[in-house]
């Protein structure tokens, strides 16, 4: 487990004092993939550089497995930091050296023999799905495969946590999901704890448990991946769940009912679903945002709809949405828009 308990940064600045983190708490439980989201500044990377201490936190704890690793020795931090692996952005492999010699690099400082090390690093090509990339070089590799490389050199010293530090944002789509689903599968293989730092919601979306949104250094929401982005309370949350403006609809009319519709990989059909709902059921529905995408065969993103037939109508819609694998729908309040 991993309490991080009002954790604060501040850095200097030519402007003066800048609090990077404000007095954040989180607890991330064993086996979860956690994400951290939130615009460019929230703070996120100094949060991750804090939980393995690359950064130190100006004050607050952060609680490994019960021990403080901010009043660790030099020495212990260094063990410590063998189980907390992290792979980022720009892949940060070692281009003189091969896919091998990169996934060895780290086991070479645990001052592991060289054949054992070769064997490890064997092993995790195959488990990153590249085996025949032993020898090849980062340069002859693409994006979603030198990222892969990173992944494996990240398992070497068999990490309990991966850090995840905007891992996808240099990728295509199809190469995101393709990463997160290795992410995904070795998480779930392993029993590793994985903590995505990322400004994206489809990346939260497709593979996370549960997810905080930070903004200006706080946590501003957290919980459920499907509960806090079915029903956003904070206004950082609602750009996110809406970021072409949803939450500036036209007025409530005082007989309408409103349902947030979250697609979280429902599968998609040729014909649209809530068209689907007025063909079967005779439900007519007002699209009164929508920000939503196909990935492969499935849909992500979110969706406010506009009931006007009345409580019953807007409950056998609730149910039929909900009848849908992968799909959260419930009635919101005129309120939840408005701060």
């Amino acid at each position: 487990m991993i309490e991080i308990k009002n954790l604060s940064k501040s850095f200097l600045s030519l402007d003066g004092n800048v609090e990077a983190l404000k007095n954040v708490s989180l607890t991330i439980n064993d086996g979860e993939i956690y994400g951290i989201i939130g615009m460019s500044g929230a703070g996120k990377s100094t949060l991750v550089r804090c939980i393995n201490m690359l950064e130190k936190p100006t004050s607050g704890e952060i609680i490994i497995d019960g021990t403080n690793v901010g009043t660790m020795s030099k020495s212990d931090l260094r063990k410590k930091r063998r189980e907390i692996s992290m792979i980022f952005q720009g892949f940060n492999l070692l281009m003189q050296r091969t896919c091998l010699k990169n996934i060895c690099f780290p086991l070479e400082l645990t001052s592991m023999k060289k054949s054992e090390a070769k064997t490890r690093a064997h092993e995790l090509l195959e488990t990153v799905g590249l085996p025949d990339k032993a020898n090849a070089y980062p340069s002859q590799l693409s994006g979603g495969q030198q990222q892969r490389i990173a992944i494996a050199r990240a398992l070497a010293t068999n990490p309990k946590v991966l850090l995840c530090d905007e891992a996808t944002s240099a990728l295509d789509p199809k190469t995101t999901h393709a990463i997160l689903n290795l992410i995904r599968e070795i998480n779930q293989k392993l029993g590793i704890t994985v903590i995505i730092i990322t400004h994206q919601m489809s990346v939260v979306e497709d593979i996370c448990d549960k997810v905080a949104i930070l903004d200006g250094g706080e946590v501003v929401e957290e919980g459920d991946v499907s509960s806090v982005f079915s029903r956003p309370k904070s206004v950082a949350a609602k750009r996110l769940v809406f970021p072409d403006g949803g939450d500036e609809v036209i007025p409530k009319d005082k007989n309408e009912y409103r349902i947030r519709v979250v697609f979280n990989g429902a599968p998609a059909t040729k014909t649209p679903l809530i068209a689907k709902m007025a063909i079967e059921k005779n439900i007519e529905a007002n699209i009164l945002s929508a920000s939503t995408k196909g990935i492969g065969n499935k849909a992500y993103g979110n969706m406010l709809l506009g009931i006007s037939g009345g409580k019953k109508q807007a409950k056998e819609a609730i149910e039929y949405l909900q009848s849908v694998n992968n799909v959260i729908a419930e009635e919101v309040d005129w309120d939840d828009f408005v701060e």
